[in-house]
């Protein structure tokens, strides 16, 4: 598609008023310029995906629990506008802290940490979390989880965190409070792309020196989710940030075409917001198009956004905005299709060799 033309839209006088709705915003900044109208156009793709009925990815970096944000997802989820899930570990071990009714507060980025650190106060920019009222209360939540669970059979992280939702909805105070138990009630697989570098994983360190191995299956996993992609009519991708949950989500377009040979071209969609640079040659940077040339996602030049702004500024514009627009979704429910689509796309790739 070329833009060398001067055939675009009037860039209009723009007028606001007390009565405005999300949907006037969202027009405002699509008919503007620069990340505002990137934003507009965002929020209109992502509607755009949940009106083409596709299979939608929500992808998570950041510490955007520890800011509350985990409310957004779970109405996502209960909305039927997110299907599946990737997220860094720590998201969902902070979720977990609003479940359980654990202290997380406002504080602020200007002071001396060495103080912060004699007063057990952990500090995430300008939010604090106790060290020892919340935790190391959450590490033993986290450790009881698991003392007799998923240590005898190689797991999934889908598993994992599925069985993280069903037991803070069994046993939390405040189950309503988390996303991983939105998942969970929904069957919206949740996979934790980097399980390891979080303190999910440091939690179940007491148990491994107990001799209860953890043997995460990340061959199957990584298989699971390009058979969900591969199940799909259409299908796309939210990403906020960068970093290991968005290569994981998109990567499952080179896995079928490079890897497996079945030739499938990648995602019809993808929306980012993220503020990396793509001149450092980092993923989390990295643009969409740059996308195509691994096969990640069908088309270059549609259907592709990159919003460079703050996630916790532009997402609640992306979520309200769906919220508002569009109709209510059945959930595809997806954790309890993924034995049968692994073993689909098992028989189609032997079937072709």
């Amino acid at each position: 598609m070329s833009h060398h033309h001067f055939h675009g839209k009037n860039i209009p006088h723009v007028q606001i008023s007390p009565n405005m709705k999300i949907e006037d915003l969202v027009e405002i900044y699509s008919n503007s310029g620069y990340n505002a109208r990137q934003l507009g156009e965002a929020a209109k793709l992502f509607g755009k995906m949940i009106e083409d009925d596709a299979t939608i990815c929500l992808t998570i970096a950041g510490a955007m629990t520890p800011v509350g944000f985990g409310g957004l997802f779970k109405s996502l989820i209960e909305r039927g506008f997110v299907d599946w899930i990737i997220s860094t570990g720590s998201n969902l071990y902070h979720e977990d802290h609003f479940a359980w009714n654990l202290p997380v507060k406002q504080g602020h980025f200007e002071v001396d940490d060495m103080v912060l650190y004699e007063k057990d106060i952990v500090r995430i920019r300008d939010v604090y979390i106790k060290g020892e009222e919340t935790l190391k209360k959450q590490d033993k939540i986290v450790q009881k989880m698991f003392d007799n669970n998923f240590f005898d059979k190689p797991f999934t992280t889908a598993e994992f965190a599925n069985w993280m939702g069903k037991y803070s909805k069994e046993h939390s105070k405040s189950p309503q409070k988390s996303f991983v138990v939105s998942a969970y009630d929904y069957d919206v697989p949740l996979y934790i792309s980097t399980l390891k570098d979080s303190s999910l994983a440091l939690d179940l360190a007491p148990l491994r020196l107990a001799n209860k191995p953890f043997e995460l299956d990340f061959v199957r996993e990584i298989i699971e989710q390009a058979a969900i992609l591969y199940n799909s009519k259409k299908a796309g991708i939210v990403e906020i940030g960068g970093g290991v949950p968005k290569n994981t989500a998109q990567q499952t377009g080179p896995l079928l075409d490079q890897i497996l040979g079945l030739g499938h071209g990648g995602q019809n969609y993808i929306i980012q917001i993220t503020d990396a640079r793509p001149d450092t040659g980092g993923l989390s940077g990295a643009t969409l198009q740059e996308g195509k040339s691994w096969g990640k996602v069908k088309d270059s030049h549609e259907d592709v956004v990159v919003v460079y702004a703050d996630a916790t500024i532009a997402f609640p514009v992306l979520c309200l905005y769906a919220l508002s627009t569009q109709k209510t979704r059945k959930p595809k429910r997806l954790y309890k299709k993924l034995d049968q689509y692994y073993k689909d796309l098992s028989e189609t790739y032997f079937s072709k060799k």
